[in-house]
């Protein structure tokens, strides 16, 4: 009887370990689904990526990036813009980099030299508006950014000093970023 009783007690707590680890690995992919699904919705919002040649996969909060970009910055947009979401503890960057050769001769009779420096603009003004809208601290839809040569304008609204101080803070730890200049209003509400 002794033996059947250690033999349950032993067979009780094996079970109760596996499920334990079956829980905890539960819990993992369902992290890992969850950052896939802000990952891919980050990158579908983005006006100046095509997010259905961009593919995410997550593992242990690591996001894998492969698929096909037009240039070297929308590369790196996508990597910034998918590394500022919560959860995330790195990003392996495959993204090829497809250059169209038409396109590329058309932009540049269009756009002159200014091409880059749009681009790059473009690129501030996204990775700092994703990180107002994902921040919860901080009114992402009340505050407008505009960046001209790598000086980004803060316009809008916050409610608190803590606030505004966040949201400047945010602008200036963003890549590429030369100054901020401060337009926000506090309100009292």
């Amino acid at each position: 009887m002794k033996t059947f009783n250690k033999s349950m007690i032993a067979a009780l707590v094996l079970g109760t370990t596996a499920m334990g680890a079956q829980a905890s690995s539960w819990e993992n992919e369902s992290k890992d689904a969850w950052i896939d699904g802000k990952a891919e919705t980050v990158l579908l919002m983005n006006t100046n990526l095509n997010n259905f040649d961009i593919n995410t996969d997550v593992k242990n909060g690591k996001v894998m990036l492969t698929g096909k970009v037009n240039s070297e910055v929308d590369k790196e947009l996508a990597e910034e813009l998918v590394l500022s979401l919560d959860g995330v503890t790195d990003v392996e960057n495959s993204l090829t980099v497809v250059k169209n050769t038409d396109m590329k001769k058309h932009d540049s009779k269009m756009m002159g030299n200014d091409t880059e420096s749009d681009l790059t603009d473009a690129k501030i003004t996204t990775v700092i508006t994703t990180r107002y809208l994902f921040d919860s601290e901080v009114g992402g839809t009340d505050i407008d950014v505009d960046t001209d040569n790598g000086v980004v304008t803060l316009k809008g609204t916050v409610e608190s000093d803590a606030e505004k101080q966040l949201a400047l803070e945010i602008a200036k730890n963003a890549e590429d970023v030369r100054k901020v200049v401060d337009e926000l209003t506090v309100i009292a509400e």
